[in-house]
């Protein structure tokens, strides 16, 4: 069924050319008039997962569309969210999954306290804070992270709170700084990830592109991002770094595009790989109520 919406913003005649202002200034215009609705967007509440209203699908389609996620809230959550979130990325065009070295055999990924039993500490797997970066920055450019799902199964006792930035939004404050600092950030070298070494095997080689990356038809605007200061490597020239400490300052800094929340149990987040952070959390002792969040990753983005 093809989704009614509004018109997506990618019809403005390529927005994100460096030497076109005007396409930029009308595009700009439009999203900066669309922010978050405080304290939280709306919450798209869902009745059946496996056979989303068309109502419900419009509006998770226009909301997306218009910020890049939408929160949605299942009424009756699954004892097995798995299935269920597959079969609701798939209303959504979400059909290639990035089945990653965690992953379970669905592709999805329980992000949970726990030993993974890899050579590497894993992050996300841990209770510590996680900085802002969009997932899968790592894949090689051939597979980047397009689509996303986060679903809550169980929240933490203590913390674990996510904030979301539209990368749209990341990408307006950095050019109407310096557009210089763009160009930078979209240069085929400006960002290595260094390769991931298991068991002594390189599992996944150096991954080197830009940060800003605009799709062939120029309507597309996709970020790769890791505030981490370990494990990445920015190119070595006075702008690029520049506009990586000038990047990592707007993330930084309050600002009403900045979306902060705790997941509840049944909630969850769909966008187009939006930038996001996580809090440290503490764990309930019983194990039953543990935190357990489901990821799933797509090479697709979020279809109109």
């Amino acid at each position: 069924m093809k989704l009614i919406q509004d018109k997506p913003m990618s019809e403005h005649a390529r927005p994100f050319d460096l030497d076109d202002e005007s396409p930029y200034l009308a595009w700009r215009s439009q999203k900066l008039s669309l922010p978050p609705l405080p304290p939280l967007p709306p919450v798209v509440e869902i009745e059946d997962p496996t056979a989303i209203a068309e109502a419900q699908q419009r509006t998770l389609a226009q909301y997306c569309a218009s910020h890049n996620f939408v929160l949605f809230r299942f009424l009756q959550p699954p004892a097995d969210p798995a299935p269920a979130l597959k079969r609701m990325g798939a209303h959504f065009g979400l059909e290639h999954i990035d089945s990653n070295l965690c992953a379970d055999d669905s592709g999805l990924t329980e992000i949970t306290v726990k030993d993974t039993g890899t050579d590497n500490l894993y992050i996300p797997y841990t209770n510590r804070p996680i900085g802002w970066h969009t997932d899968g920055y790592y894949n090689t450019m051939a597979q980047q992270i397009h689509g996303m799902m986060l679903y809550c199964h169980h929240p933490a006792m203590e913390g674990g709170v996510n904030q979301l930035m539209d990368h749209h939004i990341a990408y307006i404050r950095l050019r109407d700084q310096n557009p210089e600092w763009i160009r930078a950030l979209m240069a085929d070298d400006a960002f290595t990830i260094p390769p991931n070494v298991e068991g002594g095997q390189e599992i996944r080689p150096a991954t080197v592109g830009p940060v800003f990356s605009v799709s062939a038809d120029g309507g597309r605007l996709h970020m790769r991002y890791s505030a981490r200061q370990r494990n990445v490597v920015w190119k070595d020239d006075t702008l690029t770094r520049e506009a990586a400490a000038a990047l990592l300052e707007v993330l930084n800094t309050e600002d009403p595009f900045i979306l902060e929340m705790k997941l509840s149990a049944g909630e969850g987040v769909l966008s187009n790989n939006i930038l996001h952070t996580r809090s440290g959390f503490s764990d309930s002792p019983d194990p039953a109520l543990k935190r357990v969040m489901y990821r799933a990753r797509y090479y697709d983005p979020v279809a109109p």
